[in-house]
């Protein structure tokens, strides 16, 4: 996949996690509420209809405004890939104004974890710069390590 500078951001990390609960909580809202946001922000609604086309929403609660976020699925590819956007919510209606569609990639790492790769793509180069002056590589490597930690605890749980 080629990238652009101008219009796409990227995170990459390895994480302790093997993929498969990382994509386990990637695709179960129960989970998501754990990781989703950087704490002390919470998601506290989600729902996943796993399937092309199917609805990714979520609502967040930011220091007390809730903001909902209504999108997509327009890739799945188990275990390895999740496409989603808000460009469009169920049904394929167009939103009014999108922000990004996310690439969320996961590898194995070949030591039992997991190459984790979050791509961001805009619309525009100010939608970008928008993006990253908000924080990306600070809040989605938040999401990162909390995923991490959450998807290990889980394990142990088991």
């Amino acid at each position: 996949m080629k990238l652009d500078p101008e219009t796409d951001l990227i995170l990459k990390r390895t994480l302790k996690a093997p993929r498969s609960i990382l994509w386990e909580c990637w695709t179960t809202p129960e989970h998501i509420k754990h990781f989703f946001v950087p704490r002390p922000h919470k998601v506290t609604a989600c729902e996943i209809d796993l399937r092309v086309g199917g609805r990714f929403n979520t609502t967040f609660d930011v220091e007390g405004t809730e903001m909902a976020n209504e999108g997509v699925f327009l890739e799945v590819v188990p275990q390895e890939k999740l496409v989603f956007t808000d460009a469009y919510t169920e049904g394929w209606k167009p939103a009014p104004d999108p922000f990004m569609t996310a690439l969320l990639l996961l590898e194995d790492d070949g030591n039992g974890g997991t190459t984790y790769t979050a791509i961001a793509r805009h619309r525009s180069t100010d939608a970008r710069k928008t993006h990253e002056d908000m924080g990306f590589h600070d809040g989605w490597g938040t999401v990162s390590e909390q995923l991490d930690a959450y998807a290990l605890d889980l394990l142990k749980s088991r």
